[in-house]
């Protein structure tokens, strides 16, 4: 109960104090990128040092592939429902909700499929999942983040967006594949890795743990200055259905599946959490790269971030 205390007072912080202008317009992408580039990294350092690689590193990228192709499954579903309603246009009501909720053109499906699988693990989910975990199964978190970066947003997500919408780069791969190389997360992790048989002097370590501590109040606050930017609602019906898939229908179907296959409560905790993380700033990325629907993509990230706080503690009293 204090974590989320403490999550939803960060996050009405930061709003406020963007709202009010008391810092700087600037200063929440100066806050992003000192998170990506410093703050996570060295989180993901911290938590690979101290966690057992040797225990089934293998079952979390397995897992997080799966919710994936899971999350691909429901918005397949959940766009052929939507496409079933316009063959009842004459009705008034369902006309109306088909042309609030169905995405018509590719682009926008591209973006709707995007919003419903890819979610802000590497930076929302590495920041603030780990304070709900327990040490054990802090490393399922720190995979499910890292698989989900590379396999989610710069292999499933490239090749969606590819699908959906049109490109003029020529060279699209190659700078995938340079934005993979790129990823600071991916770094920390290996550097974490490969230092965990090194003896660290002394004064390090606290100094180290004491940057991640700050990392997820960061988050938090950072969360709160998106937030402060919303003027209005009527953009963000079509965002409903895709927020709705990421944040709720994707992480209650995962848990249920997980507690079917019998696993620890701890890792089962771990996986929903990270499952149910907001829409991906990726996907603004891919569908700027991409040409797929800007508006959609970010009001899914806005609907999604505002639900994060409420469904928070529905997954924590269900799976805890």
């Amino acid at each position: 109960m204090i974590e989320i205390t403490a999550s939803v007072f960060c996050t009405s912080l930061g709003a406020f104090l963007f709202r009010r202008e008391i810092i700087p317009r600037s200063f929440p992408n100066l806050l992003g990128r000192l998170l990506y580039w410093l703050g996570v990294p060295l989180q993901i350092l911290v938590l690979t040092r101290k966690s057992n690689l040797s225990q089934s590193i293998w079952l979390p990228p397995i897992l997080t592939i799966a919710i994936l192709l899971l999350g691909l499954g429901l918005a397949y579903v959940s766009l052929q429902l939507l496409k079933q309603l316009t063959q009842y246009r004459s009705v008034s009501w369902v006309k109306q909700l088909s042309d609030s909720f169905y995405p018509n053109d590719r682009a926008e499906q591209g973006s709707f499929v995007l919003a419903s699988i890819l979610g802000n693990t590497g930076f929302i989910g590495l920041a603030i999942v780990p304070a709900f975990v327990s040490q054990d199964y802090l490393v399922w978190v720190v995979l499910y983040g890292v698989t989900h970066n590379l396999i989610g947003s710069y292999g499933l997500g490239v090749f969606l967006a590819s699908y959906f919408g049109q490109t003029t780069a020529n060279n699209k791969w190659k700078a995938a594949w340079r934005d993979i190389l790129r990823v600071p997360a991916l770094w920390a992790f290996a550097l974490g890795y490969y230092s965990k048989p090194w003896q660290i002097v002394s004064f390090i370590d606290p100094l180290l743990q004491a940057i991640v501590y700050l990392v997820i109040p960061g988050a938090f606050l950072l969360i709160g200055m998106q937030l402060s930017r919303l003027q209005g609602i009527e953009n963000l019906r079509g965002a409903i259905v895709p927020s709705t898939i990421k944040t709720f229908v994707l992480p209650i179907l995962a848990g249920m599946v997980i507690t079917c296959l019998g696993f620890p409560h701890e890792a089962r905790l771990a996986l929903v959490l990270m499952s149910g993380m907001p829409s991906a700033f990726a996907n603004a990325i891919l569908a700027e790269e991409y040409n797929l629907n800007r508006p959609l993509a970010a009001s899914t990230i806005v609907l999604s971030t505002v639900l994060l706080p409420l469904v928070l503690p529905l997954w924590l009293y269900l799976f805890r």
